[in-house]
C-alpha cells in the first residue's frame, strides 16, 4: 500500500443507480453494493474520508447521511423518487452531475483528491466532475455491455446501444481502469481499446471476520432444515442472467436419476432434498416476478423449494452454513462475490465456468466448474460433492483455505495505491501540459 504519508485525504465515490445502504439480493442490488461499502469502510479506517455520491430514491432520505464514521452517504434528487429503472436513468444523468458539482462548489476548491465511479452511469458523471474539479478519475465497469450481450441468458433483453457509448466513452476518460480479474482487463483492452497503461486488476474481497465455518447442523436448525438433509442453495438477484432456473432444473434431474440409482445415498433423495432460493426479483426478472415458483410447480419439485427474502450478511452466513452446496449459475460474473462468501464458510461452490468465477473457485479444489447450463452436467456435478461425503469435506477445506486468498483489505490497499499513482500521473500530465503552453 501507499505510505500513509500519500494517502489521499478525501475519495469521491459515485454509484448513481444503487446504494450501499440497500438491501443486496433484490433491486439493482448486488455484489457492488457491497463492494462500495466495505472498501469505503476500511478506507474511512486508514484514516481516508469518503463520501458516496447515489440518486435519492425517496422523499424520506436526508440529504446526507453517515454510514460509519468517516463514510458519508450523499442523496442526490435527480428525476422522481421511485419507478426509474437504470435503462431510464441516462435522462437524470445531467440533473445527477449537477447535484455533485454543487456540493463541491460549497466547499474549497482541492476538496476532493480523486473520483472513484461505479458502473457506467456513474462514469458518465464522474467524468464531469474530474473535469471540473481537476482530479484524477478512476473507474470500475462491473459489468461490461460488450460481455453481457455476448453471453444473454435465453429471453433476456440486451443492453442498449446508449450502454455501449457510453461505457466507450468512460474508458477512452478514465485516468484508471479497475478490472476484477485478469479477465476482465483482457476485454477492457481488446473490447473497449483500453490503454494497458491505465488499466489494473483488483480483485474483490470477502469479510474473512464475518463469513466463517460454523456449525452446520445449527445452522439448519435456524433455518428449519433437518439435519441429514442434502441442501442447495442459491443466492443473489433472481433473473435470467443470473440463472437460478439452472439449479432448479438440475434439482429435478437429481430426483428423476434418483429413481433410477440403486446407491444409499441416492434411495430417499425426495424425502431429503431441500433447495434454498435466497434473493428477490431484480431487472429484467421483474416482468415475471413468480416465474421461478411456476417453473418449480412445472418441473414437479415445489415442494422440495424453499423462497427466502434477501438478508443481511450475519444472517447469510448461516445460509452459507447451512448448504452442502452453493449454485451460481450465472450467464456472466465480472467476479462473483456469493461464490468468495460460502467459500469462506466452507461451502464447496458449483459454478458455471464464466467470467471472473474461475479466478473465485478453484476448480477441483475449493468447488468444480461447469461448462454450459445443461441440466444433467449440473446435476452431475451437484451430486458430486453434495452427495460424497468424502468429497466435499476435501472441498470444504479447500474453499476456506482459497476464501483466505481474498480480503477486503487487500482489495482497499491496492486501490487506494492505484489512487495515489492516478494522482501522481495526473498532476505530471497538467504540469507538462503547462510547460508546452
Amino acid at each position: 500500500m501507499a505510505s500513509v504519508a500519500s494517502l489521499p485525504r478525501r475519495v469521491c465515490l459515485v454509484s448513481v443507480h444503487t446504494s450501499p445502504l440497500e438491501q443486496p439480493g433484490t433491486g439493482d442490488a448486488g455484489g457492488m453494493n457491497v463492494y462500495i461499502e466495505q472498501t469505503a469502510l476500511r478506507m474511512a479506517e486508514r484514516g481516508v474520508a469518503v463520501e458516496i455520491f447515489t440518486r435519492a430514491t425517496s422523499s424520506d432520505q436526508p440529504p446526507a447521511i453517515e454510514m460509519a464514521p468517516g463514510v458519508l452517504v450523499r442523496h442526490v434528487p435527480a428525476g422522481p423518487f421511485e419507478g426509474l429503472s437504470k435503462d431510464e436513468l441516462p435522462s437524470q444523468l445531467c440533473t445527477f452531475a449537477g447535484g455533485v458539482l454543487r456540493t463541491e462548489a460549497q466547499h474549497e476548491p482541492g476538496y476532493y483528491d480523486v473520483v472513484h465511479t461505479h458502473y457506467w452511469l456513474s462514469g458518465q458523471a464522474g467524468w464531469l466532475a474530474r473535469d471540473r474539479w481537476g482530479v484524477p478519475l478512476v473507474h470500475s465497469a462491473h459489468t461490461l455491455a460488450k460481455v453481457k450481450n455476448a453471453l444473454l441468458a435465453e429471453g433476456d433483453t440486451p443492453e442498449p446501444r446508449a450502454r455501449l457509448i457510453g461505457e466507450e466513452q468512460v474508458v477512452a476518460e478514465a485516468d484508471r481502469l479497475v478490472g476484477n480479474t485478469d479477465e476482465e482487463t483482457r476485454q477492457l483492452v481488446e473490447l473497449y481499446d483500453a490503454d494497458p497503461n491505465r488499466t489494473v486488476t483488483i480483485p474483490p474481497g470477502v469479510d474473512l471476520a464475518r463469513f466463517t465455518p460454523g456449525d452446520r447442523t445449527a445452522a439448519r436448525r435456524e433455518l428449519n432444515i433437518a439435519s441429514n438433509a442434502v441442501v442447495l442453495a442459491f443466492i443473489g438477484r433472481i433473473q435470467p442472467l443470473k440463472a437460478p432456473d439452472v439449479l432448479l432444473h438440475a434439482a429435478a434431474e437429481m430426483l428423476a436419476q434418483a429413481r433410477t440409482r440403486g446407491e444409499s445415498v441416492w434411495r430417499d433423495l425426495r424425502r431429503r432434498l431441500t433447495v434454498l432460493v435466497v434473493g428477490g426479483p431484480s431487472g429484467s426478472g421483474l416482468a415475471e416476478p413468480t416465474a421461478l415458483r411456476k417453473l418449480a410447480a412445472t418441473l414437479g419439485i415445489a415442494d422440495v423449494v424453499r423462497f427466502l427474502k434477501p438478508r443481511p450478511s450475519e444472517q447469510l452466513a448461516t445460509v452459507y452454513r447451512a448448504a452442502d452446496v452453493v449454485a451460481v449459475p450465472s450467464h456472466n460474473e465480472s467476479f462473483g462475490l456469493v461464490a468468495l462468501e460460502a467459500q469462506a464458510c466452507g461451502t464447496p461452490v458449483v459454478a458455471a465456468e464464466v467470467g471472473g468465477l474461475p479466478v473465485a473457485v478453484a476448480d477441483g479444489r475449493s468447488g468444480l466448474l461447469v461448462a454450459g447450463h445443461g441440466a444433467a452436467s449440473w446435476a452431475g456435478a451437484l451430486a458430486s460433492v453434495a452427495l460424497r461425503p468424502a468429497r466435499w469435506a476435501e472441498l470444504s477445506a479447500g474453499a476456506v483455505q482459497h476464501a483466505r486468498r481474498f480480503s477486503w483489505d487487500r482489495t482497499t490497499d491496492a486501490l487506494l495505491t492505484t489512487y495515489v499513482d492516478a494522482g501522481a500521473e495526473f498532476r505530471a500530465r497538467l504540469g507538462l501540459e503547462g510547460l508546452a503552453g
